[in-house]
């Protein structure tokens, strides 16, 4: 095939013509002040342009004082519950989160205990995929991608859907239940494709069990003991549901608002999300996380030797180290300054999981990363808001301390944020009255036409 060989041997002329897209369509940074276009639909100070409302999720992370917007400790709700309130809640209950989270976000209310049990019966029993959709779908068309894989999947659903086109909210519901219900098996058994066809693994496939949470059930299917620890499916239903939902200006929520304004199908608007989450910009940054630690722990020989640290973060951002982008990836956040509130909570489960692991030494070195990463970046970029550890920093160490696959990690957050894709679909579908189409300005001037002959 084609894609196997460079392309200068395909088509010589190709590296050519490409850059003929490349200076014949870059535009001047100076013509998006002088037309005041906000690029990235954000504003020069990097907030974001507002573009909608919802009810579904608030961040914040500002607070007026004085007539002043302040900078303050980050704060997430969904449908106006601090998320860390909904987390002491079903931790004091001891008992798994993700199925309550998803309720609220789609239903706008937090259920009482025979609603909440009808809808973790109902979501078990929607854990069925169509008769040889596994092996005809899945099994078949294996990925070194497993998002692609997955995204494949997803599309594939359409065909084995009675009602795919039909818009109505009933209908739609029944179709994201079924997809949220769904998605700890398409990416379990995608991983199970790879790893057996391109990987050359064995080959085990473990149904889900009805009566097992979302957590549980990804750690049960995927493991070849289908053994796990209740701190293990705590910590991972805790990384569910803080992965959930994440306010409407997301990419790839987002995504789902603008592709479900044009009236498309469910799995149509599903896929467009997952491809915008795949981006390493989006859902793939923890692993951007992994790799520099990787690195960082081949060039630090002291991990408690705090000077050895910085000089290694000192060269991430010289970009002499890692991938040399001048980042150090998982510190800063586009809206939270101060705090993540997600990392603040997270943290304390996976420090909970280090011990379990024995892996305190390693949970230490990422603390110390953490706190020297903050002032060196505050002093060298002179950012005086504040910079603070986002999800992403602790997350991939927990996956690890899991023992999940690399491969995972981007779909494991599809298989939370499905859940706040689908309440926004819905909302789009009830209160979206037009198709979203912004309005882009051309600045390319007036060309006349040259006859073939003349050019």
């Amino acid at each position: 095939m084609a894609s196997h060989y460079p392309f200068s041997q395909v088509t010589p002329k190709i590296e050519e013509l490409a850059a003929l897209c490349t200076g014949n369509g870059n535009i001047a940074p100076e013509l998006y002040l002088e037309h005041n276009v906000y690029c990235g639909l954000r504003d020069l100070d990097g907030k974001g342009v507002l573009t909608g409302l919802t009810e579904i999720s608030e961040i914040v992370s500002k607070r007026e004082e004085n007539g002043k917007l302040i900078s303050c400790d980050g704060e997430l709700y969904y449908r106006g519950i601090n998320v860390k309130d909904l987390i002491d809640g079903f931790i004091a209950d001891d008992r798994f989160g993700f199925e309550e989270i998803t309720y609220l976000l789609l239903f706008g209310r937090l259920p009482d205990k025979t609603e909440l049990d009808d809808f973790i019966k109902m979501i078990g029993a929607f854990r069925r995929l169509p008769s040889s959709f596994v092996r005809d779908i899945v099994l078949k068309s294996p990925s070194n991608d497993l998002m692609n894989t997955i995204s494949r999947s997803v599309l594939s659903l359409y065909a084995y859907d009675d009602y795919p086109n039909d818009l109505n909210v009933p209908n739609v519901l029944r179709q994201s239940l079924e997809l949220i219900a769904l998605f700890p098996m398409l990416i379990v058994y995608s991983y199970n494709a790879k790893r057996y066809y391109i990987d050359g693994d064995g080959l085990i496939i473990h149904r889900p069990k009805k009566n097992l949470s979302t957590a549980e059930n990804i750690l049960y299917m995927l493991r070849d003991d289908c053994r796990y620890t209740k701190l293990e499916a705590k910590v991972l239903d805790m990384s569910l549901v803080l992965h959930a939902e994440h306010g409407g200006g997301n990419n790839s929520t987002f995504t789902t608002h603008v592709v479900t304004s044009s009236g498309t199908d469910t799995y149509s608007a599903i896929t467009a999300a997952l491809c915008s989450l795949k981006g390493p910009k989006h859902g793939g940054a923890n692993l951007k996380v992994m790799g520099m630690f990787n690195e960082l722990k081949q060039e630090v020989k002291d991990w408690n030797d705090d000077d050895e640290i910085t000089a290694y973060l000192d060269k991430l951002l010289n970009k002499e180290a890692f991938d040399r982008s001048g980042l150090i990836y998982g510190m800063g956040h586009a809206v939270y300054s101060i705090s993540d509130p997600r990392a603040q909570i997270f943290k304390n489960y996976v420090e909970m999981l280090a011990t379990e692991k024995q892996m305190e030494k390693e949970f230490g070195l990422y603390n110390s990363v953490e706190r020297l990463a903050a002032e060196l970046i505050a002093k060298k970029r002179r950012i005086y808001k504040g910079v603070s550890a986002n999800i992403d920093f602790y997350s991939g160490l927990c996956y690890s301390m899991l023992g999940l696959p690399l491969e995972l990690y981007t779909p494991l957050f599809a298989t939370a944020r499905i859940s706040g894709w689908s309440a926004h679909r819905i909302e789009e579908l009830v209160n979206g009255k037009k198709i979203i189409r912004p309005a882009y300005l051309n600045v390319q001037p007036r060309m006349k036409y040259t006859p073939l002959s003349e050019r």
